[in-house]
């Protein structure tokens, strides 16, 4: 099964690729609408602005694969970090930017929210607290459930029914969402260590 990571100039591919081929995938990296369209799930990764990851996807044709391929035709996607927060509506970073409105939602500056005394960018790790949502998801991972973060923006968003897991990092956070068939997470599976690699694992089983 062809798991597509996305190449828009915007992500970590490697360590996403390596991880997925430690769990049995079948990792391929993508850079064309077609490549998109060929896959039988897809991992849009990314850090840095999201305002210019939006535009990069939109610069290759990739917004409407993705819609075709995802909404339409009903593929497995994983957003990672920036690929998460793009599925939001408002993008709240270098000014007031359209993400890709999968989702209702807002993407906004850690800063703005966050206790006095909070490191930001949150960074390391943290354990998530997993919502009935998500349980299949997260299937065996026993424990704290811990996972790597790197993120100075966070997904606020009110539609409970999506969320899959919260953190805690000076308040509560959106570590995780799903919705149709579309998992996204804040964490870094791919640098989850044991954790990671288990997630990882279960999305290529996931048939939502």
């Amino acid at each position: 099964m062809k798991t597509g990571i996305i190449d828009y100039g915007a992500g970590n591919l490697c360590s996403v690729f390596n991880a997925v081929e430690r769990v049995g995938g079948e990792p391929t990296v993508v850079t064309t609408p077609e490549g998109i369209l060929d896959c039988d799930r897809l991992i849009l990764p990314g850090v840095g602005a999201a305002a210019e990851a939006v535009a990069r996807l939109a610069e290759r044709g990739m917004v409407d694969a993705l819609e075709e391929a995802v909404r339409t035709n009903g593929r497995p996607m994983l957003g990672i970090c920036l690929g998460m927060q793009l599925l939001a509506e408002t993008l709240h970073e270098f000014g007031v930017n359209r993400g890709l409105a999968w989702m209702a939602g807002e993407v906004v500056d850690l800063r703005t929210l966050i206790e006095p005394g909070f490191r930001v960018p949150h960074m390391g790790w943290n354990q998530v607290m997993v919502t009935d949502v998500a349980e299949d998801l997260f299937y065996g991972i026993r424990g704290k459930r811990e996972f790597y973060f790197a993120h100075s923006y966070t997904l606020r968003t009110t539609v409970e029914p999506s969320i899959a897991a919260m953190t805690d990092h000076g308040r509560a956070l959106v570590a995780a969402v799903q919705f149709d068939t579309v998992l996204g997470t804040q964490f870094h599976p791919e640098k989850s260590q044991v954790n990671g690699e288990k997630l990882l694992e279960n999305f290529l089983d996931w048939t939502p």
